[in-house]
């Protein structure tokens, strides 16, 4: 989501006249697209900030930080950054920008004091496609209605919602993107045709619940099944293959018809990312979750069933306030249960205004740590039966970059795994190829071209 968010902050610099710059070092105008989910992406942040600020001794810098910031590092933040602003403030970047004496035909337009409550549209004049003022918004601005410059010409994000009502109690996102939001389908299925149309390989639907779909507009907009099934006869009707993706669900939401849906479509990839974060049920109580494991086993048993060969990709909090050495055994259960390709897993960190950052942090780093390096042996370990699985195989991969192993490119099957073979054709990135694999590790595999 934030490098989504940073294709469309990517659109109004470049429409003030701006050009990019991929060496932080040459760049007059900076910033971040923050996270305030872990304390360690905040860490990550004024760490940027001191090394940036200490460059403007030197030469004349600008500084700006924006995405999900909770209100303590939002002061913070206020002290280190020339400029701290929210995403659906995106469309009054330019005449923030004047203040700083960075002046284009876009900051030269007035801006109501209020300019939370206006939007900017991609279609007609507006903003960004002529010099009209801003329009009255019927609602609340979303970053989507800025159309995104695309890092890659093979790979894109198109945002169906923003926002979460869930409140997960270790969890900022509701502090920081807001309630529930479903962007209108219509918007959603055009940008989709329109990078249908450009050729585009990879899709990858975006939100922070993003099973939750309509369900702020029920009767008024599609389910997310409904959505899932237009964007399939879309893609797949495509005269080049189409991989379409999804991120985040949420286990509360995953209803049965959404994986039927993913069934009918061969454009829609047979891969699923659903975050159980703890084995244990009480665990799960105190997160919030609103879901126990059973009811995740439930839906495992859906997908193994109409998607055999789907790839299962979950997220894992180790050292949660409260978790028990026997807590921790049932999440250690868990994966071996349900047998994941990848785990991304996570040390507890407690974020200010979350719930239980009122509980304390009363896990120490050393059983967090302890803990982590045991469940990630059981994750690769579990893993590797499963890449074991395509050893003599071939397999079809989307070819993305230079691999790190000298003379080789990578990319990754529709399963998300990522492959690497022998080649340094760079004409091949971008493309799908076919790779007989030879060998394999818990979460990649190596082979040769067909």
């Amino acid at each position: 989501m934030n490098q989504s968010d940073a294709e469309r902050v990517h659109t109004v610099m470049t429409k003030m006249g701006l050009i990019y710059t991929d060496l932080e070092e040459n760049a007059s105008i900076i910033g971040i697209i923050a996270c305030s989910v872990r304390q360690k992406a905040i860490d990550k942040v004024y760490s940027k900030i001191s090394k940036w600020n200490k460059w403007k001794n030197k030469k004349s810098l600008i500084t700006f930080v924006s995405g999900c910031i909770l209100p303590d590092d939002h002061k913070k933040f206020l002290k280190l950054f020339d400029l701290v602003f929210d995403m659906k403030e995106l469309a009054a970047l330019p005449m923030m920008l004047n203040h700083y004496g960075v002046v284009s035909p876009l900051s030269l337009l007035s801006v109501p004091e209020n300019f939370e409550d206006n939007i900017v549209l991609k279609s007609g004049k507006n903003i960004f496609t002529g010099l009209q003022p801003l329009k009255k918004a019927k609602a609340t601005p979303q970053t989507w209605e800025v159309e995104p410059i695309y890092d890659s010409t093979f790979e894109a994000f198109i945002p169906i919602q923003n926002g979460c009502n869930k409140f997960c109690s270790f969890c900022a996102v509701p502090y920081t993107r807001g309630r529930e939001v479903s962007r209108p389908s219509t918007e959603i299925i055009e940008e989709l045709k329109s990078l249908v149309e450009k050729g585009y390989k990879s899709i990858t639907l975006l939100g922070q619940n993003v099973n939750s779909y309509g369900l702020d507009k029920r009767g008024k907009e599609l389910s997310f099944a409904q959505l899932l099934d237009m964007v399939g006869n879309i893609a797949d009707s495509a005269k080049d293959d189409i991989w379409i993706y999804f991120t985040a669900p949420h286990p509360r939401d995953m209803t049965r018809d959404i994986i039927e849906t993913i069934a009918k479509h061969r454009s829609l990839a047979k891969q699923i990312h659903l975050p159980i974060q703890s084995g244990d049920d009480t665990i799960l109580e105190r997160m919030n979750r609103k879901h126990n494991v059973e009811r995740y086993a439930e839906t495992v048993e859906w997908i193994r069933e109409l998607l055999p060969t789907c790839t299962l990709f979950t997220d894992i909090i180790v050292g949660f306030a409260g978790e028990t050495d026997e807590q921790f055994e049932n999440t250690r259960n868990a994966v071996r249960r349900f047998g994941f390709n990848m785990a991304y897993t996570a040390m507890y960190s407690p974020r200010p205004g979350a719930a239980a950052f009122e509980w304390g942090d009363d896990i120490s780093h050393q059983i967090k740590k302890r803990r982590y390096a045991i469940l990630t042996e059981d994750i690769a370990e579990v893993a590797l039966n499963n890449t074991k699985k395509l050893l003599n195989t071939t397999v079809k991969i989307l070819v993305r970059e230079k691999d790190r192993k000298e003379g080789y490119l990578s990319g990754h099957t529709e399963g998300r795994i990522v492959a690497r073979f022998p080649s340094k054709d760079i004409s091949l990135i971008g493309k799908f190829v076919e790779i007989e694999i030879k060998s394999v590790t818990p979460f990649s595999v190596e082979g040769e071209i067909v």
